[in-house]
């Protein structure tokens, strides 16, 4: 039975109308949907705002210790050996370079006692590197070139004491900071293991490296 034209475009017609009617209904839902998971991510975000927007973020106020050094009141550790943190303000003092150092000028072991500041450890006098030197474009240690694939047991480091700061620990900013007097978001209930005594306040890192390592 042959069909007429008018009937089959009013089936295209329907058809039309039909696939129009679901992407309608099915954007909707894809809004609604949107909108529950983005008022679902507001609940859980710890900013409580839009979670698809950082319009309106704004950043909590930093504010670091403005009390002179000196005057300050020292940082407990927050686990044995942890490079303490800076309890005074820094201002004037950074950025720190190999020649212009002005946190040597209160914490060299053997001006800190008297000023009451935090001496620097024995482990910042000590040069752990293997000596080595380049010969055209080899390394040469203590005579023998060294192959492409160097291993710890062939550069075996040696604890070489100094009477002066070792060098590769001349920038204090790379592993001290000043701390920030900000709420935390998320509370912290880590406790340090071995935190007692004198290492709240003290080091005794060179102990821990130099066990197992030739010391010159």
């Amino acid at each position: 039975m042959a069909i007429s034209k008018n009937n089959k475009g009013e089936k295209m017609i329907r058809k039309s109308i039909i696939v129009a009617t679901s992407m309608v209904a099915l954007i909707s839902l894809g809004c609604a949907a949107g909108i529950a998971s983005n008022d679902s991510a507001k609940e859980l975000s710890l900013r409580k705002g839009d979670a698809f927007s950082e319009s309106d973020v704004v950043s909590a106020k930093t504010q670091y210790s403005d009390k002179a050094p000196g005057t300050s009141k020292k940082i407990e550790r927050a686990f044995q050996d942890a490079p303490p943190m800076i309890p005074h303000s820094v201002d004037g003092l950074l950025p720190i370079t190999q020649h212009n150092n002005q946190c040597l000028g209160c914490h060299m072991p053997d001006v800190a006692k008297g000023v009451g500041a935090t001496p620097i450890p024995s482990s910042h006098f000590t040069n752990y590197r293997p000596d080595t030197k380049m010969e055209g474009n080899k390394v040469v240690k203590e005579g023998k070139v060294l192959g492409k694939n160097n291993t710890s047991d062939v550069l075996l480091a040696k604890a070489k004491k100094l009477n002066h700061l070792y060098q590769g620990r001349f920038n204090c900013s790379q592993c001290h900071a000043p701390q920030a007097n900000v709420k935390p978001i998320v509370g912290n209930t880590f406790k340090p293991d071995g935190l007692t005594g004198d290492l709240k306040a003290g080091s005794n890192l060179v102990d821990v490296i130099d066990e197992g390592v030739e010391v010159k």
